[in-house]
């Protein structure tokens, strides 16, 4: 056993004859399947997840039993199918280490990303980072189509790329937010690459950032000299490659933007994607006047620095997608000297917290709520940098104790912000969920409130 090889060019009809594996049955493994039994109604295909049956909602186990052609592989188990295998399709959040000892020699292994890239006859615009992939991939699609292209908006951004294979042709365009697990083992790289920005996250994951960074490099590193790389020269790992780099590399410079920059909301996305979607406005021809109607007309993604509302006095911000401390640090910025109270912590990878200690003795935050495990250290990182700050600390696992925290002390004209520097996963589903139950919590406890007034 070799741990397989990765499949190149693998055409979809290729998979006629092959003993397909889909291993993992999440978002983009239940694409797949679906995708795949359309393609071939009475093929025998193999699915795998580390779930027992009853895990899955009623809608998807009603779809199997009633696929005849479909072997389970389920529970603890469930790795021994790809000793049968040819082809695994391997959904992205399954370490490929983990499958070493199971892959016969010669299994072909891909992902949903890797089919898509071989069979997809449009160019593809591939957008990564560690913070602000999916705002900058929204804004790209959104300014293609008032263009007069042809765009369809795929990947990470929660819309899985097979079911869209039949729609897209040849002169479309494809805008492909791509997480660093999709990218990991990809062997085609975009047509033209957004490398955002590159924070410490994932490791829990990957052995340490320089195994997280080669997941992700590859969003360029099979580019040919037509291709285009636009990215944030910060990022030193890239500038240390430019030897290796083969496409076009255009560096993301606010300094050349300053008035457009000046004129256009901020809260939009980071200054430096905002300038990345600028030079590949220029790349590709597109007026100024479009781009400054694209941002114009932006309604921003839900978790995203989303206003909530004003509830008795207070605004309330739901930046759930805040997973690493630069994020929360950001959306200090954005919002300015009204926030009050900010909601902090959830699942520790790891990553340290001495930027948000700094960040938060220099802000105007007096209140700060800190969800376990991650606001613990968040705490001492703080009093690291005052150790007399006057910060008020709540420290709870529960959101409503959370809120009513921040109602009673949160001054009227204030911001109460979540903003957690911190994955959610140790108490929620994942980040949507945080910021539902945020959202949640704030109207039951204003009517509450509003009720007994």
């Amino acid at each position: 056993m070799n741990g397989g090889i990765i499949l190149y060019d693998m055409q979809i009809n290729k998979l006629k004859d092959k003993r397909v594996v889909i291993l993992g049955l999440g978002r983009e493994g239940m694409d797949t399947y679906s995708f795949l039994r359309r393609k071939f109604p009475d093929k025998e295909l193999v699915v795998a997840d580390k779930r027992l049956i009853d895990a899955f909602d009623d809608e998807v186990r009603s779809l199997f039993e009633r696929d005849g052609n479909l072997v389970f592989f389920l529970g603890d188990n469930y790795l021994d199918s790809l000793r049968c295998a040819e082809v695994v399709i391997k959904t992205p959040g399954i370490r490929r280490a983990s499958l070493e000892d199971y892959l016969e020699e010669g299994v072909e292994l891909t992902s949903q990303t890797g089919l898509f890239f071989d069979n997809c006859p449009a160019r593809i615009i591939g957008v990564t980072g560690t913070k602000g992939k999916s705002t900058t991939s929204s804004l790209i699609h959104q300014l293609l189509e008032k263009s007069g292209f042809r765009s369809f908006l795929l990947g990470n951004i929660e819309k899985p790329a097979l079911s869209f294979l039949s729609e897209v042709k040849e002169g479309d365009w494809v805008v492909y937010e791509l997480s660093c697990h999709q990218l990991q083992g990809l062997e085609k790289s975009p047509h033209i690459a957004l490398f955002l920005n590159f924070y410490p996250e994932h490791l829990d994951y990957y052995a340490n950032m320089d195994e997280y960074f080669k997941a992700k490099a590859n969003i360029f590193l099979h580019q040919s000299k037509d291709d285009c790389l636009i990215f944030n020269p910060e990022i030193k790992e890239i500038s240390d490659m430019k030897d290796q780099i083969k496409s076009e590399m255009i560096e993301i410079n606010t300094e050349a933007y300053l008035q457009f920059l000046n004129t256009e909301s901020q809260k939009i996305t980071h200054l430096s994607n905002i300038v990345a979607i600028l030079e590949l406005a220029k790349l590709l021809g597109i007026s100024e006047d479009v781009v400054r109607r694209t941002f114009s007309d932006y309604k921003g993604l839900s978790h995203r620095l989303e206003y909530v509302g004003n509830y008795l006095g207070i605004d309330f911000y739901d930046d759930s997608i805040a997973t690493v401390p630069e994020a929360t640090i950001h959306a200090l910025n954005m919002l300015g000297e009204k926030v009050e109270t900010l909601i902090l912590g959830g699942l520790n990878r790891g990553i340290g917290f001495e930027k948000i200690g700094k960040a938060l003795v220099s802000s105007s935050v007096k209140n700060v709520v800190l969800f376990p495990d991650s606001g613990e250290e968040i705490r001492r990182e703080v009093l690291k940098s005052d150790a007399n700050s006057d910060i008020i600390f709540l420290s709870t696992d529960k959101m409503e104790e959370a809120i009513r925290f921040a109602f009673e002390k949160t001054m009227s004209g204030g911001i109460c912000l979540l903003s957690p520097a911190s994955p959610s996963f140790n108490m929620f589903k994942d980040y949507k969920e945080r910021g539902e139950a945020f959202k949640e919590a704030i109207k039951n406890i204003s009517d509450e409130k509003s009720n007994k007034a």
